[in-house]
């Protein structure tokens, strides 16, 4: 096979610096300029250091080189960009592949014009690797660009870097292993054919990452719609809620006329304090607003409170809803919205009206917030793949409401139990509290 030049080092080594800069320079949160300079110069240094180095390691440890650099790549992205581990290395995966194929671009070009001699010298081969680098670079900003905004977050999960690593570190072997080893079914060994397979691979790499992070976005995106249709779809049903405690107050207003002209011209004392002691016990269950300390959870409080009255359910609560201030409104009103509407739907089975009492309780333990709800069902729990599943037979617009209790805990690292005994119902929300946020337990 013909002797052909491999990259040299500190080309590599500027590759792999310049494709870590292309993502750090996509962060808003990265380090201001003076301090980012800096450490891009110093990054420089060692990433070229480390490749020279490398260069002088017998081939049995030439992975050892290559993790080397690729650990210098992860330093300098989550240095400079001030991104977490998890994001950095999603970064440095995409830097990795992005170095090898621009590196390997440009030298594959720099073979065919400059290797015979007689071809143009040092200047204009400077030039030519300056003008390769700085389009191919400035191309894959733009690219990238379309991807990552500088203000969203990447929320990237581990099964998700960890694909990212696995494309990365598959291109990076198979582009490389024809000048490792000439003899495997996968190696080249037609002279610059080499550089050839080795550039097409990398660019493989390239297009497989750039297509993982937009089916990312297009994931991102189906959850976010089916998130507004959620928001729309209790919006609605809140305001059907609000026309129908509208209607219980009118329908009280109209009955207390009644009944207080019957109290007044009522003349013996006793039957007139029975009426009034009747009167009392019939809007008890129209209470005041819920005081919690949490203004979301005293409005749902209160707005099921007057449901549960028009519909002879006993709810009863005691909240610390401070607790939640931690809390987006949308999650309060998800976890106690879906929870509250599945305990009413319960309890209006029961066939015995004593029975039909929902139970809730939000107070702290340890580190802690503890989120009960309770009340009598009636029936049998189905269960699917250890997952409770809807009684309704409408399963494709039911059923959810678990789900997304269970989503919104884990969302805060915490979890949600269900727990049967004799026909009581408990459901129980675990969530840790954040550090900084200080309350006396329960």
């Amino acid at each position: 096979m013909e002797t052909l030049p491999d990259i040299p080092r500190v080309l590599t080594g500027l590759a792999e610096w310049a494709a870590c800069l292309v993502y750090v320079l996509l962060r808003r949160q990265r380090l201001a300029v003076p301090r980012l300079v800096a450490v891009a110069a110093a990054a420089l240094g060692v990433l070229v250091a480390v490749q020279v180095l490398a260069d002088h390691l017998p081939l049995t440890l030439w992975s050892l080189g290559m993790a080397a650099s690729a650990a210098c790549m992860f330093g300098f992205i989550v240095t400079a960009a001030r991104v977490p581990a998890r994001e950095a290395g999603y970064f440095a995966a995409r830097a990795l592949v992005l170095a090898e194929l621009v590196a390997a671009l440009h030298w594959q070009m720099h073979c065919f014009f400059f290797l015979a001699e007689g071809r143009p010298g040092l200047v204009w081969q400077v030039v030519f690797g300056a003008g390769v680098y700085a389009a191919a670079f400035g191309l894959a900003s733009w690219l990238e660009s379309r991807h990552f905004r500088p203000t969203q977050p990447l929320d990237v999960t581990p099964g998700e870097l960890a694909s990212a690593v696995a494309i990365a570190l598959v291109t990076f072997f198979m582009s490389n292993i024809s000048f490792l080893n000439a003899n495997t079914p996968f190696s080249g060994r037609l002279g610059l054919e080499i550089f050839y397979i080795r550039t097409l691979v990398d660019l493989c790499g390239f297009v497989a990452l750039y297509a993982q992070q937009g089916q990312r976005l297009q994931h991102r995106a189906s959850a976010e719609v089916k998130a507004i249709d959620e928001i729309l779809r209790r919006q609605h049903e809140q305001y059907l809620q609000s026309k129908r405690s509208i209607e219980i107050v009118n329908r009280k207003y109209h009955d207390l006329k009644h009944q207080i002209g019957v109290i007044r011209s009522e003349g013996d004392p006793s039957l007139r304090a029975s009426y009034l002691d009747s009167l009392e016990a019939s809007v008890s269950g129209y209470a005041a607003q819920a005081d919690t300390g949490n203004g979301v959870l005293d409005v749902i409080l209160t707005t099921k409170s007057l449901e549960c009255a028009e519909r002879g359910i006993d709810l009863t609560y005691v909240a610390d809803g401070a607790l939640l201030d931690f809390m987006s409104a949308m999650d309060v009103s998800a976890v106690f919205g879906n929870a509250l509407d599945n305990a009413i739907d319960g309890v209006l089975a029961v066939p015995d009206p004593e029975k039909r009492l929902i139970k809730v309780a939000v107070y702290s333990r340890d580190r802690f917030v503890m989120m009960t709800f309770e009340n009598y069902f009636t029936g049998e729990l189905r269960t699917e793949d250890g997952a409770i599943v809807t009684r309704r037979a409408d399963r494709d617009r039911h059923g959810y409401g678990l789900k997304s209790i269970r989503y919104t805990a884990e969302k805060y690292g915490g979890s949600m139990t269900v727990n049967v005994e004799e026909r009581w119902f408990v459901l129980r929300i675990l969530v840790p509290l954040p550090v900084g946020v200080e309350r006396a337990p329960a």
